[in-house]
């Protein structure tokens, strides 16, 4: 049997995660993450989705908001306000120590790969953690004359601004990080994870060769869709479908994953569109796929590994 590949981005997909590896021997779970949000800021190299990965598989991570860790402090942030420095992004004190650590990491040589492999090891992650790309791939959110990095849309400015496009600068060029094609290629089932489709998931096929990898594939590509009931679970991504024209829906997702998807698993109360799903050349499953605590990721996981 291949191992399982799942592509990851922010909180959505480490609860379903979290679900994964209790059921399936964490050894056999090779996670892709998404680094266009990746941000270099105070000097400092910070992954926020490959972080909320690491810290939710951790045991560490801050339950109420999906991503930091548990119970942080903020005085070196405290610090650096009364010093006169911006603080939009609220970055903890043991946060802060992580993206030292990487930061370190990478300017002795070390790849984002390998930063992220040892920074697991010291965590005690048992899934392979991996980057989408090595190289640098930057997400860009342009609405109308503004071109925003994506933390400045997101964060800084609390996703205000209605998007226009959305752009992956360096995508075209950039090459899979090592382990990530050889993973899809030899995986029984690659799992989309309830990730914002636009702004999570579209950096990594954004990279022509993952992209090429999941068409030819012989994996079964399940997706679950993060829009219920026309909204977004957590963060903007109904908002952001909506200004690019696309379908908010269940049916949205599906359209924009219909290249490669298999099978696409849905909330209970869209199970209206379950027909119209099927017509795009899918499997459709309906289910509770709403993750709010351990037992509800445990659940929607059992879904995901079993349909077929």
């Amino acid at each position: 049997m291949g191992p399982t590949v799942a592509l990851a981005g922010g909180v959505g997909a480490a609860r379903l995660l979290r679900g994964l590896v209790t059921i399936i021997p964490p050894e056999d779970l090779v996670i892709v993450g998404n680094t266009g949000d990746d941000i270099e800021l105070y000097g400092l190299h910070i992954s926020p989705d490959l972080d909320a990965v690491m810290y939710t598989l951790a045991g560490i991570v801050d339950e109420a908001k999906g991503w930091g860790v548990s119970g942080d402090t903020f005085h070196c942030l405290e610090m650096m306000d009364r010093l006169g420095f911006e603080t939009w992004f609220k970055l903890g004190d043991q946060d802060l120590a992580i993206h030292i650590i990487r930061t370190k990491f990478l300017k002795n040589g070390m790849t984002l790969s390998q930063a992220t492999a040892e920074l697991c090891r010291m965590l005690g992650l048992k899934p392979k953690l991996l980057p989408m790309t090595d190289d640098p791939v930057r997400t860009k959110v342009l609405s109308d004359q503004l071109n925003l990095d994506f933390q400045e849309y997101f964060v800084r400015r609390g996703t205000r601004d209605e998007v226009t496009n959305v752009l992956f600068e360096g995508a075209e060029k950039a090459k899979p990080a090592p382990g990530v094609i050889d993973a899809i290629e030899k995986a029984e089932r690659v799992v989309i994870c309830p990730s914002n489709p636009v702004l999570s998931i579209a950096p990594m096929l954004a990279i022509p060769m993952v992209m090429d990898e999941l068409r030819d594939t012989r994996a079964y590509i399940v997706g679950v869709s993060p829009i219920v009931g026309g909204k977004a679970i957590k963060g903007p991504a109904d908002r952001v479908m909506a200004s690019m024209g696309l379908e908010v829906s269940a049916y949205g997702v599906a359209k924009f994953y219909e290249d490669f998807l298999d099978h696409f698993i849905i909330d209970n109360v869209d199970e209206h569109q379950k027909r119209r799903i099927e017509k795009l050349e899918m499997k459709v499953s309906v289910t509770d796929t709403i993750m709010r605590n351990l037992e509800g990721s445990v659940r929607l996981a059992r879904v995901v590994m079993a349909v077929k």
